[in-house]
């Protein structure tokens, strides 16, 4: 691990890491983020830089030798909010903050590029470092890529994920389904408005999301084997402005996730059976804008494996955990849908030692320490390959 450590700029990444933190952007807006990094990168020999999408690139090193080609990928987006952690190397840009450690992403692999390029020599074959935009924002970055035929030529993928709480440095694991399928719908529900006093006037909009909110809770309980992950959060649910008046519309706001896709699949038939019905009883109109997001991360058993003996390798067996499977969504499983790959945490700090956080918390922050650890493991992982 020191001789692997010797190869990262462990000074410099903490240089990279801080500047992407204070220039923030949001997702599909990442230009100066995407022209620092291909500053940096320009003049690394044997590196091609192709900008297959307006924001985001994808850097190749080209091996010595023949052979297959391995991608390792980091995000590089920001979140919506202002930052309230306590840090030296606040965004300066307001209301944007990187509070879910896509920068910290960022840092880490191009301590990998850099580390790697000293060793083209020894490889056989070629590594695409992917600098990805808009993994915040459905239907994000990576389907872009995909579309692009980014991974036309790739053998295998590999990504990365800070992880708060957890003891630096440490790498998590986790096999098959790694986070849940992410879908969102918006649905307006139209009714008639009426007085208070007279109710039977109205068709109460409120009354009609009321049900359709539990007939849904329901159908997650009773029609969905527990099992089967499966969740429905009510994000958002509005109606009216005064105490005396049934309102004309109301306005409901909900995330749905699952692992198996066929649960997907029939969740989405279900709400909208659910809503159509409901509706209908009470004689209201809707409008449902339903958007499919990211899918369920699929960790391939032999790229996990690798990881995993990396990991061991690296910092001991003692520094490796399973991973709980997430409800969270990532877009990396657009390219785990079509190539082998694996995706893994990172410690980045327990609670005990003032890292207490969790991603998306606008006092999040890192313990920087897992950087070159991030950047080691993607170093070996290659090295293991196409060494």
């Amino acid at each position: 691990m020191e001789a692997l450590l010797e190869k990262i700029r462990v000074a410099d990444q903490v240089t990279w890491r801080r500047w992407l933190h204070q220039h923030a952007e949001l997702s599909f807006e990442e230009f100066e983020t995407t022209a620092y990094i291909e500053n940096l990168l320009r003049d690394v020999p044997n590196l091609t830089i192709e900008r297959p999408a307006p924001t985001g690139l994808v850097a190749t090193l080209h091996g010595a030798h023949p052979g297959k080609t391995i991608a390792l990928r980091a995000d590089i987006d920001a979140l919506p909010m202002d930052e309230l952690a306590d840090v030296p190397y606040k965004s300066i840009n307001p209301g944007v903050m990187h509070s879910c450690g896509h920068d910290v992403h960022a840092a880490i692999l191009l301590g990998a590029v850099f580390a790697l390029a000293e060793m083209r020599d020894n490889i056989h074959g070629d590594v695409k470092f992917i600098f990805q935009a808009a993994e915040e924002m459905p239907p994000g970055g990576a389907i872009a890529l995909v579309e692009a035929g980014v991974l036309d030529d790739v053998d295998q993928i590999f990504g990365l994920h800070v992880f708060p709480m957890t003891k630096t440095g440490t790498v998590g694991f986790s096999y098959g389904a790694m986070t849940a399928s992410s879908d969102l719908f918006d649905l307006t529900i139209k009714g008639r408005g009426a007085h208070a006093m007279a109710p039977e006037q109205s068709i109460d909009p409120i009354t009609i999301g009321t049900e359709i909110i539990q007939s849904i809770n329901n159908m997650i309980a009773r029609r969905v084997a527990p099992t089967e992950a499966a969740l429905v959060s009510w994000g958002q649910f509005t109606a009216g402005t005064v105490n005396n008046i049934i309102p004309h519309t109301a306005h409901i706001k909900a995330s749905v996730r699952s692992r198996n896709p066929q649960v997907r699949a029939d969740m989405e038939r279900m709400i909208r059976d659910i809503i159509e019905h409901v509706t209908a009883m009470y004689g209201a109109e809707y409008d449902l804008d339903f958007q499919k997001g990211y899918g369920s991360v699929m960790n391939a058993k032999e790229e996990m494996d690798l990881v995993l003996d990396t990991a061991k390798e690296l910092l001991g067996e003692e520094n490796t955990y399973p991973m709980p499977q997430l409800m969270a969504g990532e877009d990396f499983s657009a390219y785990t849908e079509i190539k082998p790959g694996a995706y893994f945490g990172l410690g980045s700090g327990l609670a005990e030692d003032g890292y207490e956080f969790v991603n998306h918390h606008p006092k999040f922050i890192v313990d920087e320490d897992c950087m070159p650890v991030g950047s080691a493991m993607f170093v070996k992982i290659v090295e293991n390959i196409l060494m």
